[in-house]
């Protein structure tokens, strides 16, 4: 997590401040840099680290204001991007404070676990239908691999007893329709 916490704030530091004078940076950087530690929180006016978060204020090249970017640790790429608010001088951005990074880390949060729960429930369907008098509940579960993605076609009776399962596309769509026939033909290879 250090790691991570130094790499963002050393990008940071280089595209917003220009290093004139080396002579001011001590020559064993572990000693007093504050983002080797990760238990001493980074609060800068743009740059904040804590709670598995760092929210970084950039300027937004597409028109004069400010966005936020919410990249939570480990991961290369933010989480969240958003409008951030001009501060007084309507030229620089509001500087981060407690409040406003406790509300980013919430609000980053949930975007993240709505996503997560979005992609499970694609991955993973389930239905049930009703075929030869027996409730039957089928599955579609996919196999996201990069070099050979598949779906797992599953069928299982009242008790949970599988009835079937065949591999087939990741393309193949589950639907009440295709899943009463499916079980109505006795579970053939669609």
């Amino acid at each position: 997590m250090a790691d991570d916490r130094q790499r963002t704030a050393a990008l940071f530091l280089t595209e917003t401040t220009p290093v004139t004078d080396t002579a001011s940076f001590p020559s064993d950087p572990s000693s007093s840099d504050p983002f080797s530690d990760p238990d001493i929180p980074v609060q800068q006016p743009r740059l904040w680290c804590g709670d598995g978060w760092t929210a970084r204020v950039l300027k937004n090249e597409d028109d004069d204001g400010w966005a936020v970017a919410m990249i939570k640790d480990g991961e290369p790429e933010p989480a969240l991007v958003g409008p951030w608010t001009m501060g007084r001088d309507k030229k620089n951005p509001k500087p981060l404070d407690g409040p406003a990074f406790s509300t980013l880390v919430k609000t980053a949060s949930e975007f993240v676990r709505r996503h997560e729960q979005q992609l499970h429930a694609t991955l993973h369907q389930r239905l049930e239908v009703d075929s030869r008098g027996a409730r039957i509940t089928v599955s579609l579960d996919i196999v996201p691999d990069e070099d050979n993605p598949y779906a797992v076609l599953g069928a299982h009776d009242e008790a949970g007893e599988q009835l079937a399962q065949v591999r087939v596309s990741p393309a193949f769509k589950l639907s009440r329709a295709s899943a009463t026939a499916w079980a109505d033909g006795g579970f053939p290879r669609p």
